[in-house]
């Protein structure tokens, strides 16, 4: 497991790599498809890339299509039974095809500088919290923020500042995952420096 190749000089810079993880379904709310699409316009037009998980549907299809339509580099990373259930998208830059899950997830984020997470289930929190969980190992050091929608993370970072009270999380890492409402802003996060803090068994 590695950080990004810019790890060493993190500063927000054109053609940085935007790792996306989302829902393979676009949810009950039409904001979450909008949102998607905002993402993946905002990181063409930044002159970024995006790296996602391949598919063609719900907020996967949705973040790729607005990024191929702004003239994008667009990278999809999917597993070999998900290609064979013909749900990756063809109008790739790049379609990378892996054994496993995990493969999926660790080579997402080997090719990004940065996570953003849009709204998801249970597949989009499972990337999600391994990524923090890596971060919070010191495995690796790439900024993670939540791009909300209408109050969706809401909960979530609920339970995290509960887990900090409880005494399961430090302050300092929960501050890995950090949220916005912006499409701008996440990319703004994602492309500057990660948080600083101590790895888990330090300090």
């Amino acid at each position: 497991m590695h950080g990004s190749p810019k790890a060493d000089i993190w500063h927000n810079v054109a053609m940085a790599a935007i790792g996306a993880f989302c829902g393979s379904s676009s949810g009950s709310n039409p904001g979450f498809r909008r949102a998607a699409a905002a993402l993946g316009a905002a990181v063409a037009v930044g002159d970024h890339q995006l790296v996602y998980g391949g598919g063609d549907v719900g907020l996967m299809g949705a973040v790729a299509d607005a990024a191929i339509g702004r003239g994008g580099q667009v990278t999809g990373v999917m597993t070999e039974h998900l290609v064979a259930a013909e749900v990756s998208h063809d109008g790739l830059t790049t379609l990378e095809i892996v054994g496993s899950m995990h493969e999926r997830k660790a080579r997402m984020v080997a090719l990004s500088d940065g996570i953003v997470v849009l709204p998801g289930g249970f597949g989009t929190m499972d990337e999600a919290f391994e990524v923090i969980t890596w971060n919070q190992l010191g495995l690796i050091s790439i900024p993670v923020v939540f791009l909300d929608v209408d109050g969706y993370f809401a909960a979530l970072f609920s339970f995290i500042a509960k887990s900090v009270e409880a005494g399961f999380v430090r302050g300092r890492h929960a501050g890995i995952a950090q949220l916005t409402s912006s499409p701008e802003e996440a990319i703004d996060i994602a492309t500057g420096p990660p948080k600083g803090f101590s790895p888990k068994w330090i300090g």
